[in-house]
């Protein structure tokens, strides 16, 4: 599975790659590239995304990499949402830890708020709960959903013109791997092979190499 606590990036030389890894090591790379002259667009794509990040190149190695956004771990949008519902926060017990909570607006129909006052917790932590349950519910399709969603930013930036490209969109978001695979064959090797990486992730003990 493509790792998304740690951002890696993928740069192409037109149909090409020719970087795979951190933001410095892919900066490098592209660098490098323009450096030799090179006629074809060169494009850094990050691969929890797909979609295409841009780099000032501009003044030596060290100056470009000093302006290279700190490298961490991704928010994962996992933050526990405190619902106003005119109910107090209870207090924290000892030993309690300390949720990160955010306060939003939710908007609900009355018959929603009073079943949700007849829960034991109250609102928030009914809804907290719930949440919770979703997410465990939907992982498998959600994480599905993303997954096509990165590669579609990829194909669109690089392979709109390719033939096959509606095909396998359309296969793509229909989640028919084989289908996808067949209308991506005849594509470059490094575009295919990448795209198809994006689209189906594969636990890291069975992922292609994408190193160049």
């Amino acid at each position: 599975m493509i790792d998304t606590a740690t951002p890696s990036y993928t740069s192409f030389d037109g149909h090409k790659r020719i970087a795979s890894g951190s933001l410095p090591v892919n900066a490098l790379a592209v660098k490098r590239a323009l450096a030799s002259g090179v006629l074809s667009p060169l494009l850094t794509f990050c691969d929890q995304t797909g979609r295409v990040v841009d780099i000032d190149l501009r003044g030596s190695d060290a100056q470009m990499l000093a302006r290279l956004p700190p490298e961490g771990p991704q928010l994962q949008g996992n933050e526990s949402a405190l619902i106003d519902s005119g109910e107090s926060d209870e207090p924290r017990g000892r030993g309690r830890p300390k949720l990160g909570v955010v306060a939003r607006e939710v908007t609900l129909l009355p018959r929603h708020w009073d079943w949700l006052a007849t829960q034991s917790g109250g609102a928030s932590v009914t809804l907290r709960k719930l949440v919770e349950e979703a997410r465990r519910a939907n992982v498998d399709r959600d994480q599905q959903r993303r997954a096509s969603e990165c590669a579609y930013h990829f194909m669109s930036a690089v392979a709109g013109d390719m033939a096959g490209f509606e095909e396998a969109s359309r296969a793509l978001f229909a989640n028919d791997a084989a289908k996808f695979r067949q209308q991506t064959e005849a594509w470059p090797p490094d575009v295919r092979d990448y795209v198809r990486y994006l689209a189906y992730p594969l636990p890291l003990t069975e992922a292609p190499s994408l190193a160049p």
